[in-house]
């Protein structure tokens, strides 16, 4: 079905490039940030704009083609990429406008997080946008989009105030709250069930020089520090977000550390981490003043491209003393680049109607995920038991509901609890706009 002249007729339909195996450039531009995903497309089109994206799904609408559409490439599952159909590769539309006047700020999907706040912050505006900066701002907002500012300004689907979209039978829409409504709904936490987005506004926050990083302990008491944090994190103000994770520091070893970002006056965020800091006392502390940009950096080192990657993660209902002592028994993993994480929510984050948006899960406290990472892929099996050993043990604490951009597989069967109520809604969605299921590698929603 993909004979030449078919192949040479899209090519020059396409203002972008577009790539076979056998061209020079197809290794690269199928790579992503998780080494254990090598999957090989027929086609990989490197779009330079919404014409190109037009044109690529009405190609693999009529050869009824595998589609992946990959922005960032940051997906743990590999969502991005396929195997023998088309990868709409998204990652060079990086075109960003801000409107200081106005705070707001219009990007397109090749965005990473790190050029999408180097240009808001030339504003001193930021809006929520995750914690590492080569993350790409497409499938972290159609997600949800958990991040430093969630409890001052909301999720990034919370922000965003407009989105164009191609959807599965080629045709171009702009979803906002009073324009295909609907779907605009949708869009906010349904992931990349509905189309292929090919540019976002956001609503943008004034957001200065920000008082962040992190305090770190032995490994051994992890129970200790997530005692102290519990009861920590019951009187954080909306202007503070932490997490706590498990991790190797290089040069001291294995930590458990609380790191966090204070987005208020300085003055009052030295008050505020003052019981943080001289509880211990901490081993290492890295607290300062830094400028925003610095902090969405800051955990790079630890989720860099070209590792193992596997993930496991849920919402927590509460952090109980179980759930305390069962983290701290995989306080040491078999990989020194693996890490617990717990995410403390709350904030703006709950106070917005589980409704409102097709993100559902506002109520629970705290969001824990495993992120494990190795080098060589002969530790696979040890490294992805570990995890699930991890995750079997912690499943008594869980809620009955997941975050979709932490999914680990497009088939995973949590997939639907990840929608949490707003499943049934999101199914008549996905009836109305793909009724035949063209977008599918995602955490998927079935029309039907």
């Amino acid at each position: 079905m993909l004979n030449e002249a078919a192949i040479k007729d899209f090519r020059a339909s396409l203002r972008g490039e577009l790539l076979l195996p056998s061209d020079e450039g197809y290794d690269a531009a199928r790579t992503i940030h998780n080494a254990m995903i090598d999957r090989r497309p027929a086609l990989i089109a490197r779009c330079a704009g919404a014409a190109d994206v037009i044109a690529c799904v009405r190609f693999a609408r009529e050869r009824d083609l595998v589609v992946s559409v990959r922005s960032g490439g940051h997906s743990i599952a590999g969502k991005g990429v396929c195997d023998d159909g088309l990868m709409i590769d998204l990652s060079r539309l990086k075109g960003i406008r801000v409107d200081p006047a106005r705070r707001t700020v219009r990007a397109q999907p090749g965005l990473i997080l790190g050029e999408f706040d180097r240009e808001t912050q030339a504003f001193g505006l930021a809006t929520t946008m995750g914690v590492v900066s080569k993350t790409g701002i497409a499938g972290l907002t159609l997600g949800g989009g958990l991040g430093w500012l969630m409890r001052k300004h909301g999720l990034a689907c919370d922000n965003l105030l407009s989105a164009d979209i191609v959807l599965a039978d080629g045709q171009l829409l702009t979803a906002t709250a009073t324009q295909n409504d609907d779907l605009f709904w949708g869009l906010r936490g349904g992931g990349g069930n509905f189309g292929v987005v090919t540019s976002l506004e956001y609503r943008l926050h004034q957001v200065g020089p920000v008082l962040a990083g992190g305090v770190f302990y032995p490994a051994e008491k992890t129970g200790e520090v997530l005692r102290f944090y519990r009861d920590y994190t019951t009187s954080c103000p909306d202007e503070l977000s932490t997490q706590v994770a498990t991790l190797t520091l290089p040069d001291v070893g294995r930590m458990v550390g609380i790191a966090g970002c204070y987005c208020g006056p300085v003055a009052e965020g030295e008050k505020l981490l003052k019981p943080l800091r001289a509880f211990g006392p901490p081993t290492v502390d890295l607290f300062a003043p830094m400028p925003y940009v610095q902090l969405q950096s800051m955990l790079d080192p630890f989720f860099p491209p070209g590792r193992h990657a596997y993930t496991k993660a849920n919402f927590l209902s509460d952090l109980s003393d179980a759930a305390i002592d069962t983290f701290a028994e995989y306080a040491t993993a078999p990989s020194p680049f693996t890490s617990g994480v717990l995410e403390h929510l709350g904030g703006m984050f709950s106070r917005t109607p589980p409704a409102r948006t097709a993100f559902a899960h506002r109520y629970y406290p705290f969001n824990f995920s495993i992120w494990s990472n190795w080098v060589d892929p002969a530790d696979s099996e040890k490294n992805i038991r570990w995890s699930r050993d991890f995750w079997d043990a912690m499943r008594p604490f869980m809620a009955a509901g997941s975050y979709v951009n932490y999914l680990e597989d497009e088939a995973d069967p949590r997939a639907r609890a990840a929608y949490g109520p707003n499943y049934e809604r999101l199914v008549a969605l996905k009836k109305k706009y793909d009724p035949t299921n063209f977008f599918r590698l995602n955490a998927n929603i079935r029309p039907s």
